[in-house]
């Protein structure tokens, strides 16, 4: 076994008590995605809570204009999370609702929007939290391949995420980053906005794959479920190979698990 699978002495989260929000498209889609975001922050030091009382951030409703329900999505998770240290999410998409669009919720309300912008202010993308908190400059994890990254919009332009992320790729033993031309580039997801707009948003996709394909990368990477599922599902339809993982699986050491999409991928083939 490499060296690099052991844990690392260096602790800097010790002594913080972190809630994990793991997102409904993580918890019905990919848990794997929250037990690599466990693993990240317990070798960090941290203590990790999972609140059960945690439901969806709203955001599909806010993107909607349902206001009502979106307020009532927040009143829930400022009630389940707004007791603990730190609140940390391996996405950026529901991270910048919590962080951004709260305290917006409750103008009519002084006294839930100060309770909305306390949490606001101590909610953090999963990698952003690691190193821009935590001040974590390594992993101790190996992947041997050529991986690309896609930067999701929500958290390269709410939240600022872009270094963290190849920070810590570029401490993962074997693997190599290969960039796109246009990485910041939207994948044509959008949550609501694939629904709404489906000709503009499979156009935007075509234009991300083929970038992604370009690269010669046989893995992509990203921080928010949502863009990698879109993305996994218009990279298997054109027949590419390039598998489609969560950042944090590979920086936890869990690249060997199946890609997404791959097992059903694999069915869909069998049945032919």
């Amino acid at each position: 076994m490499s060296d690099a699978s052991h844990r690392s002495p260096h602790q800097p989260g010790r002594g913080k008590t972190v809630a994990l929000f793991v997102t409904c498209l993580v918890d019905l889609f990919r848990p794997s995605i929250g037990f690599a975001a466990v693993k990240l922050l317990e070798d960090a030091g941290c203590r990790v809570v999972v609140p059960e009382a945690q439901t969806c951030c709203g955001q599909p409703a806010y993107n909607s204009g349902d206001r009502r329900d979106a307020r009532a999505l927040a009143t829930q998770v400022i009630a389940a999370f707004e007791r603990f240290d730190h609140v940390v999410i391996p996405s950026g998409s529901c991270g910048g609702m919590i962080a951004h669009h709260f305290p917006a919720l409750f103008d009519d309300d002084p006294e839930m929007r100060a309770r909305a912008e306390a949490l606001a202010g101590k909610t953090h993308e999963l990698i952003s939290f690691l190193v821009d908190v935590l001040g974590l400059e390594q992993v101790a994890a190996w992947y041997e391949g050529t991986v690309t990254y896609h930067d999701s919009c929500s958290g390269l332009r709410e939240l600022g995420i872009k270094a963290q992320p190849r920070k810590l790729l570029a401490s993962v033993a074997g693997l190599k980053l290969t960039e796109m031309r246009n990485p910041e580039v939207c994948c044509g997801f959008g949550g609501t906005f694939c629904v709404k707009y489906p000709a503009i948003s499979n156009a935007m996709l075509v234009d991300k794959t083929g970038d992604i394909a370009t690269t010669g990368a046989d893995t992509l990477l990203a921080g928010d479920l949502g863009c990698l599922m879109n993305m996994a599902g218009k990279l298997q339809r054109e027949g590419r190979t390039v598998q489609v993982r969560h950042v944090a699986e590979v920086l936890a050491g869990m690249g060997d698990i199946p890609a997404i999409g791959e097992a059903a991928a694999s069915r869909a083939r069998a049945a032919e």
